[in-house]
C-alpha cells in the first residue's frame, strides 16, 4: 500500500503542481498562447489511458501494468524538466499523463482486490485523503520549488518518490493470477481514445479558438457522436470489451460515474485559476498562493477519512447528499472574494469547501467497487475514474470560456485602449498587458478577479446537481455477506 500510495500521490500531484510555477515557466519558455495546454495535455492523455489501464490490469494483472505506468511517468518527468520550449513541455507532460492514467485506476482497483467490502471504506478514505493532499498540495509545492530552486525541479522532484514506489511494488506487490485466454479489444481502445481526444479538444478550443455556434464546433460534435456510436456498436460485438455495456445497467455504477464527473468539474473549476487569482489579483508570491490551498486539503482530509471509517454504519447516501450541499455553500462563499478580502476569510471559505468535497470522493469509489464483480473490478474502478478525469478536463475548457466571456462583459468599450480589446477574450494575455498599461491595471485586475470568482459561483451551482444522483442511487447497507465479491482474490494475495 505504501508503494501504491506513492505512485498515486505522484499522479495526482502532477495534475496541479505546475499551476503556481506556470508564470515562471512562461517567462522562461514563452508561449503564452499555449498556457492551458500544459494542463490539458496532461489531463487528456491521463483520461485516455484510464479505461485502457483498468481493463488491461484485469487481464494481465495489476503489478506489470502499474510498473509500466511508473516508468512512463518518471520518463515524462525527466523530459519535462529538460524542456527548452513550451511545445516540448506539452509533449513531455503528455507522457506523464499516460503514466498517471495507469497509476490512479490500478492503485484504487488493487484496494478492492486486497480488502473485503466492509474494510474498503477505511483504505479508500485514506486514499481519498491522499488524493486531496496531492491535488491541493501541488500548487503549494510548485510555488515553493519555483521560488527556491527553479521550475525544472517541479518535475525532477518526482524521481526519488517514483523510485521508492518502484522498489516497494516490485518487491512487495502480491502476485495475481492472470487470465490465460486474453482477448484485447484493440478496436474498442482505439475508438474510445479518438472519441475522448475529440471530446476534450472540443471543450478546450470552443469559446476561445472558435465560437460555440460555428462550423468547427458542429464538425467536432458530429465526429464525437459518430465515434461514440461506433464505440458502442463495437463493445456489444467484442468478445472481451474494454468497457462492458452491461456495466451501465447498474444503478449504483451509473450514478457513481455521474457524481464523480460533476465533482471533477467543480473541483477543477475551483482550483485551476485560484493560484493565478491569488498571485495576480491579491499580489501573493507563488509559494503563498499555493499555501492558501492548504485549508482545502485539511477539510478534505478530515471528511474523507471520517466518511471512510463511518460508511459501514451510515451507508453511502448521507455523505453523498450532505457533501455536495456543503461544497456548493463553500464555493458560493468563495465567489464573494475580492481584491481586498483578507487571507483569513479565504482560508475559512476554502476549508468549508474542502469539508464538502471530502464527504464525496472516497464514498463514491467505495459504492462503485462494492457493486462490482471481482473480475470487473479494474474496469469498474477505471470507469469511475474516467468520468472524474473527463469532468476535470472539460472543466478547464468550460471555465476558461466562462472567465474570458465575463472579462469581455466587464471591460466594455471604451474602458480600455483598443490594443487590449484586440486580444480579448484571451485572459492570460490581458494579464500580461498590466505593465504596458499601468493606468488601467486596477480595471484589468478587477475584471479578471471578478471573472474568476464568478466561475466559483458557477462551479458551486453545478456541484448541487450531484445531490440528484445521491437521491436516485439505489444502495444497500454494507454487510459481511458482501465479502464474496473479493474474498477469493484476497486469500490468493495473502
Amino acid at each position: 500500500m505504501i508503494g501504491l500510495s506513492l505512485g498515486m500521490l505522484l499522479a495526482c500531484l502532477d495534475g496541479t503542481i505546475v499551476a503556481t510555477s506556470l508564470p515562471a515557466i512562461l517567462q522562461d519558455l514563452h508561449g503564452y498562447e499555449l498556457y492551458s495546454w500544459v494542463f490539458t495535455g496532461y489531463m487528456l492523455c491521463e483520461t485516455i489511458m484510464i479505461p485502457i489501464a483498468g481493463k488491461l490490469s484485469d487481464q494481465y494483472g495489476r503489478k506489470p501494468i502499474f510498473i509500466i505506468g511508473l516508468l512512463l511517468f518518471m520518463s515524462g518527468s525527466i523530459l519535462s524538466g529538460m524542456s527548452n520550449n513550451m511545445t516540448e513541455l506539452i509533449m513531455f507532460r503528455a507522457i506523464q499523463g499516460l503514466g498517471g492514467g495507469i497509476l490512479i485506476p490500478v492503485a484504487t482497483a488493487t484496494v478492492a482486490d486486497l480488502y473485503a467490502p466492509q474494510d474498503r471504506g477505511k483504505i479508500q478514505g485514506m486514499l481519498g485523503a491522499l488524493f486531496a493532499v496531492a491535488t491541493c498540495l501541488g500548487p503549494f509545492l510548485g510555488g515553493y520549488i519555483t521560488d527556491t530552486i527553479g521550475w525544472h525541479w517541479v518535475f525532477y522532484i518526482n524521481l526519488p518518490f517514483g523510485i521508492a514506489s518502484l522498489i516497494f511494488t516490485m518487491k512487495k506487490f502480491p502476485k495475481q493470477e492472470r487470465i490465460d485466454d486474453v482477448h484485447v479489444d484493440y478496436i474498442g481502445m482505439a475508438l474510445l481514445s479518438v472519441f475522448l481526444i475529440d471530446l476534450l479538444l472540443f471543450f478546450t478550443w470552443v469559446g476561445v479558438d472558435f465560437a460555440w455556434v460555428s462550423a468547427d464546433s458542429g464538425l467536432m460534435i458530429v465526429i464525437a457522436i459518430f465515434l461514440l456510436a461506433l464505440f458502442i456498436f463495437n463493445e456489444f460485438k467484442a468478445k472481451d470489451p474494454v468497457l462492458k455495456p452491461a456495466l451501465f445497467k447498474g444503478n449504483v455504477f451509473v450514478w457513481c460515474c455521474i457524481i464523480m464527473m460533476i465533482f471533477g468539474m467543480g473541483m477543477m473549476g475551483a482550483m485551476t485559476y485560484l493560484p493565478m487569482f491569488m498571485q495576480k489579483v491579491v499580489g501573493m508570491s507563488a509559494t503563498n498562493s499555493g499555501v492558501i490551498l492548504l485549508p482545502l486539503i485539511g477539510g478534505m482530509m478530515i471528511t474523507s477519512i471520517v466518511s471512510g471509517f463511518a460508511v459501514k454504519r451510515t451507508g453511502y447516501k448521507p455523505w453523498l447528499i450532505v457533501g455536495p450541499i456543503v461544497t456548493a455553500f463553500g464555493m458560493g462563499l468563495m465567489s464573494t472574494l475580492t481584491m481586498t478580502s483578507g487571507v483569513p476569510i479565504a482560508i475559512f471559505y476554502l476549508f468549508i469547501t474542502g469539508i464538502g468535497m471530502g464527504c464525496v470522493m472516497s464514498v463514491v469509489m467505495i459504492a462503485a467497487q462494492n457493486s462490482a464483480k471481482k473480475e470487473e473490478m479494474g474496469m469498474t474502478t477505471s470507469s469511475v475514474n474516467l468520468f472524474r478525469s473527463i469532468g476535470s478536463t472539460v472543466a478547464v475548457g468550460i471555465f476558461t470560456t466562462i472567465i474570458n466571456g465575463k472579462i469581455a462583459t466587464e471591460l466594455m468599450p471604451p474602458t480600455l485602449p483598443q490594443e487590449i480589446y484586440d486580444i480579448l477574450p484571451h485572459s492570460t494575455d490581458i494579464l500580461n498587458y498590466l505593465t504596458s498599461f499601468p493606468d488601467y491595471a486596477t480595471a484589468i485586475l478587477g475584471a479578471y478577479g471578478g471573472s474568476v470568482t464568478y466561475s466559483f459561483l458557477i462551479a458551486g451551482i453545478l456541484t448541487l446537481f450531484a445531490v440528484i444522483g445521491a437521491v436516485m442511487m439505489k444502495t444497500k447497507k454494507i454487510s459481511d455477506s458482501d465479502e464474496e465479491n473479493s474474498i477469493e482474490i484476497a486469500e490468493k494475495f495473502n
